[in-house]
C-alpha cells in the first residue's frame, strides 16, 4: 500500500510540474505576442501561417494616417495576445509583398485567417469602428 501510495504521489508530482510548464509557456507566448510583430517580404509568408488570425498593418514612415492608426494596433495587440498576431509591413522596405497584395493605399490593414486573406482594410479609422471589422473574425 506504502509504494501505491508513493507511486501516486510522485505521478502528482510529475503532472503538476508539468501544468506549471506549460501556464508559463502560455504565459510567456501571450507575453511575447502582445505587440505587434515586424514582417518583411522574407518573414511574410511564415508570419501569416503562424497564427490562426493575422493582422498585417500596411504603413510607411511618412504616412500621417500611418501614425494614427498604429497606436490602435498597439492596443489591439496587447487587448487580443494569444488571440489575434499584429504585424506591421513598412510598404517602403518590403516592396515586393506591398505589389503582391496590391496595395495601393496606406494604411491598410491585411487580415489573415488560417493564412489566407479574408478582408482588406483600407485607411484610418477610430477604433470602435475598427476593433469590430477585426474581432468578427475570432469566431
Amino acid at each position: 500500500m506504502r509504494n501505491e501510495d508513493e507511486e501516486l504521489e510522485r505521478i502528482k508530482q510529475t503532472k503538476l510540474q508539468e501544468m506549471m510548464g506549460r501556464v508559463a509557456r502560455e504565459k510567456q507566448e501571450k507575453t511575447a505576442l502582445s505587440k505587434p510583430v515586424e514582417v518583411t517580404d522574407v518573414t511574410f509568408k511564415r508570419v501569416i501561417q503562424s497564427h490562426p488570425l493575422v493582422v498585417v498593418d500596411c504603413w510607411a514612415p511618412w504616412c500621417g494616417p500611418c501614425h494614427m492608426v498604429a497606436p490602435l494596433i498597439e492596443e489591439m495587440a496587447r487587448d487580443y495576445a494569444g488571440r489575434i498576431l499584429f504585424g506591421k509591413l513598412n510598404v517602403d522596405e518590403n516592396p515586393e509583398t506591398a505589389i503582391q497584395y496590391q496595395i495601393m493605399g496606406i494604411p491598410t490593414l491585411l487580415v489573415f485567417k488560417d493564412g489566407k486573406l479574408v478582408d482588406r482594410i483600407v485607411g484610418a479609422m477610430p477604433k470602435q469602428t475598427l476593433e469590430p471589422k477585426i474581432t468578427s473574425y475570432l469566431q
